[in-house]
């Protein structure tokens, strides 16, 4: 028996010997990898200042965009990265919007430690000069990477190709990229041109993020960290920032890469709401009918769940920067990371400026949807909702030419066949003829339509916040939002009571509501019904207007610089 257990014992600790070799293998691995990438830039820095040298004893006159460029090229410029785990970063979603928007506030921060370099220190204790100036040099020779699935172009990028014999890799110039264009026009987001961007393009191991039908949570996370480990073996970052919610990529970039981790999680990958829909057994996009009318295979998925769970707070607990977009995911995460340092809350950016432009009055009485063609985004209920509110008050809502306008983008071909189902449906509820699908459209158009809807809906169960829900309200669009998650704790605070129409408590409210198909089409009924210019309407409109500018694209920034400042990133 005691050679049984000294043979256990010997097995167990050659185990971790084995594991504690691999991991310093693969750390000096990446480093090295990483030193060449910074041999690589700091080179290309020192030609640049011998180029700009010679070019010096030409004509002083130079333009403003000239001068930030022979600014940036000093000897460790672009050496201290920041990547971003973005695969589709090209998206037109509400997770790009913040992708970009956290890229700005990079270029902010570099822009603003340039300047702080160049201005003369004031007294501060010798403790906090030593934090401050390396916080400040980090900033200035920060370098952006994003790993992205898209293939590379020259129109793409534009940019300049480096090779080395252990790197391949994009360094993008001042000239406007198609992409940039998209950014622009999409969100009207301007990336500043002291930011160097390195596109590390892995178009050829797309298949790693495929969604399988069996074991989606287990399959999806053993692909992310696969899909992680060739990212960074192409270019290791100093600091690794998941903005997709792929938690398990963590173990390769910090364990394996020694990166410093950083997350923006935009929804828990597994939560409580989920395991509770599992044990109730009631069927959902993600509990098929098979499963939930089971017992045995109900338990067995519920231990399945559990053990994720665990496994997920484990690995979620290895972030040094947690971020999350609303107080619902902040719950959520705060229960299964328990190992986890402060968990902040930075909203995200939405464009309430440009949207506040639109006017409140000569609306439509159309009733809009905002939000990618995904399951989980249920338009199936809005159908149903939209059917039902024609059925109980069929002369009224015919008679104000009522029309439902669905807009949203297609990811992929499983997002388009979403589409031809839910076109199919409108067909057979008898509603096609006052229903609109608008896919894939610019911004342009996406703000025209909601300068003259007047009643928005979101029906999403647990929206993790709803950046859909915050544009319908700062275009002024009374809108009816899912009774739980985000819309419930953050953003309509103070819904409308159908009882006590405007006063609620004393308070005007900013929007309304609803769980169910009928409570929507009740919600809808009494809006349309008061008409798009009534007083009581348009008091809600301008309330919730003013509700959203919690949101606006300013308050993210400021957040996020803040965030991003105080933490350890910066900091060796």
């Amino acid at each position: 028996m005691d050679f049984i257990l000294h043979i256990i014992s010997a097995a167990f600790f050659s185990l971790i010997i084995t594991i504690i070799l691999i991991i310093t293998q693969c750390r000096y691995t990446f480093n090295e990898i990483r030193s060449a990438f910074v041999a690589n830039v700091t080179q290309r820095n020192a030609n640049s200042s011998i180029s700009e040298s010679d070019d010096g004893k030409r004509t002083k006159k130079k333009s403003s965009r000239n001068k930030s460029n022979k600014e940036k090229y000093h000897p460790q410029e672009g050496t201290y990265t920041i990547a971003f785990f973005h695969p589709y970063c090209s998206s037109g979603g509400g997770g790009e919007r913040v992708l970009w928007k956290t890229v700005e506030a990079l270029g902010e921060m570099k822009e603003d430690a340039i300047l702080r370099s160049n201005a003369a220190k004031g007294r501060r204790s010798k403790h906090d000069r030593v934090i401050d100036e390396e916080v400040s040099a980090h900033c200035r020779n920060m370098a952006v990477v994003i790993y992205t699935v898209d293939q590379p172009s020259d129109s793409y990028e534009q940019g300049i190709h480096y090779q080395t014999t252990c790197l391949n890799y994009v360094l993008l110039t001042d000239s406007p990229t198609d992409l940039m264009k998209h950014i622009q026009e999409r969100f009207a987001i301007t990336i500043s041109p002291v930011l160097e961007i390195h596109y590390i393009h892995l178009h050829n191991h797309k298949h790693l993020l495929f969604k399988p039908k069996r074991f989606t949570l287990l399959a999806e996370s053993w692909g992310t960290m696969r899909f992680a480990w060739i990212a960074l073996n192409i270019l290791p970052p100093d600091v690794f920032v998941d903005t997709t919610g792929c938690t398990f990529t963590f173990l390769v970039a910090k364990l394996l890469a020694g990166c410093k981790v950083a997350c923006y999680v935009h929804y828990p990958t597994i939560s409580t709401d989920m395991l509770s829909l599992v044990w109730e057994r009631r069927p959902s996009y993600n509990n098929d009918t098979q499963i939930s009318t089971n017992p045995i295979i109900t338990y067995i998925k519920l231990l399945y769940y559990s053990a994720f769970a665990i496994l997920y707070g484990l690995v979620g607990s290895l972030s040094d920067l947690t971020m999350v977009n609303s107080t619902w995911t902040k719950n959520h995460i705060k229960y299964l990371w328990r190992l986890a340092g402060t968990i902040h809350i930075v909203f995200p950016p939405v464009d309430t400026k440009s949207l506040n432009k639109t006017p409140l009055v000569e609306r439509e009485n159309s009733i809009l949807s905002i939000g990618q063609f995904r399951p989980e985004k249920d338009h199936v209920l809005q159908l149903n909702a939209f059917k039902l509110l024609l059925e109980k008050h069929d002369g009224e809502m015919r008679g104000n030419n009522v029309n439902l306008i669905l807009i949203g983008s297609c990811r992929c071909d499983d997002d388009n066949q979403r589409v031809d189902q839910l076109k199919k449906l409108s067909r057979e509820l008898g509603i096609q003829e006052n229903v609109e699908f608008v896919l894939n459209q610019p911004y342009a158009v996406l703000k025209d339509y909601l300068s003259r809807a007047s009643v928005g809906i979101h029906t999403m169960w647990n929206e993790h916040f709803g950046i859909g829900v915050v544009e319908m309200m700062a275009a002024g669009l009374v809108t009816v939002a899912h009774d739980s998650g985000g819309p419930k704790s953050d953003i309509i605070l103070r819904p409308w009571d159908l009882l006590d129409f405007v006063d609620c408590g004393g308070k005007i409210p900013t929007g309304c509501l609803a769980g169910s198909a009928e409570e929507y089409a009740d919600a809808i009924f009494e809006l349309i019904k008061r008409g798009p210019q009534s007083k009581e309407v348009a008091a809600i409109r301008e309330n919730g207007r003013t509700s959203a500018e919690r949101f606006s694209d300013q308050v993210f920034m400021k957040s996020m610089k803040m965030t991003i400042m105080t933490s350890t990133l910066l900091k060796r």
